[in-house]
């Protein structure tokens, strides 16, 4: 077990480390934090909208 664990610790290390250092796998992760961020964004204005008309739950879309 505890071999399991240093080598998950080390290979968050290394992991950390080689995004770290490459720019295309750091602009990847960037761009995905941007989305899920626009997303989130998305999902509370719309949770905002539904809790301004009176709705407990806004409608889903079809």
């Amino acid at each position: 077990m505890e071999k399991f664990i240093a080598g998950m610790a080390a290979g968050m290390v290394l992991g950390a480390l080689w995004v770290a250092n490459s720019n295309k796998t750091r602009s990847l992760v960037q761009k995905g934090q941007e989305e899920f961020k626009a997303k989130l964004d998305a999902y509370i204005d719309e949770k905002l909208a539904g809790v301004e008309q009176g709705e407990a739950e806004p409608k889903k879309k079809k």
